[in-house]
């Protein structure tokens, strides 16, 4: 359940403030936690708009932390504040701490060619089999390699990942935190450390990152400055969480037991299990499958997957309808008509969504989607489908066998999406939490204070506390093999 949080602290009661950023906005959220207490609410919202200058596209940092300020102030009082944001992107500082411009935001152009330059140094299979990570254009250490060579990078001293950068504005104090770390293709998942090898060979310099920080970590206390702006009295902790925000998300999966898979579902959808240890063969490599660092010693092996940022960039095409009444016409729509390949890198960068989709179907043969309905029920069957693939497929390299599978995040909201995974995967689909990431940033802020004991007591709490609604699958899976195949076969 959540709702307002108003009123008295009950006994053993306490409230943490969450700084939650994705991709097209962020929030600041107060949860109140007990024994048997686990209530959320929202206290600001504002918008991430990204700007695209001379020098390409750009994150707006410094609107970003004045969202951040306002949120603290109206939170009202907290024992504690934790950061997470999207993953790989960051902020470089001179020796004076002072920020380097505006940090580059993943869809730039920037990195087009820097793997292949990385490669001719480092082979792919050698740089997997050392660090876990899929291949994505965009991870910190190609943004590093392209990097190379410009003024700034020349006077950077320091490189904070964005969660740990609005950290340090808060507190005055450096730190880096593994969860999100283990994204920059610098971390061995084996030793949860930095490769020294793989930095020594490509010629990074790890000095220019803080110290590792784990989830639970003392990160500092907000400065006087930020107390005297947001009304606060001090001293107020800042905790580091799991501040890639799907390390959150995966925390603040409701499961019971190991044989579960989750979609963190968003502008990204990421498919996958939780595991004790990475998985670095060579098939996973082949299957753009990732070990990235969770809480406690786990990994989270998962897919990256385009995600809702496919209908969200049609609807800004469209200029609307809304999803309100998009997703009925949809539901309409006879099912796995044309799909497309929601992993696809053709699809990463802005503009031009429905025709884009449309010339991929035609490439292949399928009927061509026309009406906003048709389009948007060839992306939720495409989501559908390629959450089956990374859930058959994880489940198969990673020789993790699973019986339910977890949605959590923004997709929650849309049945239509979880129903359709749901008879894909032909498992059933627990949906919700909702703010699965501002949950599990929570949650991990209690912990480190007292109140919520280890990952399965974080977990009993939510699935005791939250709103969840389970899909069973219907129609069996040989209409999903055979769309699978349509794509397999172009």
């Amino acid at each position: 359940m959540s709702g307002a949080i108003g009123g008295a602290k009950g006994a053993g009661t306490r409230a943490y403030a969450a700084v939650d950023l994705g991709a097209s906005s962020g929030r600041v959220m107060v949860g109140r936690v007990g024994a048997d207490r686990l209530e959320l609410t929202e206290a600001h919202r504002f918008p991430n708009r990204p700007v695209r200058t001379p020098d390409g596209l750009r994150w707006d940092i410094l609107a970003l932390y004045a969202g951040v300020l306002d949120g603290l102030r109206a939170a009202g009082p907290v024992d504690s504040v934790g950061v997470d944001s999207w993953a790989v992107d960051h902020g470089l500082l001179d020796a004076d701490g002072a920020l380097l411009g505006n940090p580059v935001h993943y869809r730039d152009a920037r990195t087009e060619g820097a793997a292949e330059q990385v490669w001719r140094t480092l082979p792919a299979g050698e740089l997997y089999a050392a660090t876990g990570l899929q291949h994505a254009p965009f991870n910190t250490l190609y943004q590093l390699v392209a990097a190379r060579g410009t003024a700034q990078f020349a006077a950077a001293r320091r490189l904070l990942l964005v969660p740990d950068l609005l950290t340090y504005w808060l507190t005055g104090e450096q730190g880096t935190e593994l969860t999100n770390a283990s994204t920059t293709q610098l971390i061995d998942p084996r030793t949860r450390d930095w490769s020294r090898t793989v930095a020594d060979r490509l010629g990074i310099d790890l000095g220019l990152f803080a110290p590792l920080r784990l989830p639970g970590d003392a990160a500092g206390l907000l400065r006087p400055e930020v107390l005297e702006e947001t009304g606060l009295a001090g001293p107020v902790p800042v905790t580091a969480v799991g501040s890639h925000d799907t390390a959150s998300a995966v925390a603040a999966v409701p499961a019971s037991g190991e044989r579960f898979a989750y979609i963190c579902t968003g502008t990204w959808s990421l498919a996958g299990l939780e595991l004790t240890a990475p998985v670095l063969t060579e098939e996973s490599r082949a299957a753009n499958f990732t070990n990235e660092l969770g809480l406690d010693g786990t990994v989270r092996y998962l897919r990256n997957i385009m995600g809702l940022w496919l209908l969200q960039e049609c609807v800004r095409a469209w200029g609307g309808p809304g999803l309100g009444e998009l997703l009925p016409d949809a539901a309409r729509v006879p099912a796995l008509r044309s799909v497309v390949d929601a992993g696809d890198p053709a699809f990463l960068a802005p503009g031009r969504m429905p025709e884009r989709i449309a010339e991929a179907c035609r490439a292949t043969g399928q009927p061509v989607p026309e009406t906003p309905a048709e389009v948007t029920r060839c992306i939720l069957d495409s989501l559908a489908l390629a959450h089956r693939g990374a859930v058959e497929e994880a489940q198969r390299l990673a020789g993790h066998p699973v019986d339910v599978v977890h949605v959590v995040g923004g997709g929650t909201r849309n049945a239509l999406l979880c129903r359709l995974t749901a008879d894909a995967c032909g498992l059933p689909v627990v949906a919700g939490p909702t703010e699965a990431a501002a949950l599990g940033n929570v949650l991990v802020q209690a912990r480190a204070h007292g109140p919520v004991g280890d990952l399965a007591g974080m977990r009993r709490l939510l699935a005791r506390t939250q709103s969840l609604t389970r899909y069973e699958p219907s129609g069996g899976t040989a209409r999903w093999r055979a769309a699978a195949a349509r794509l397999a076969d172009r």
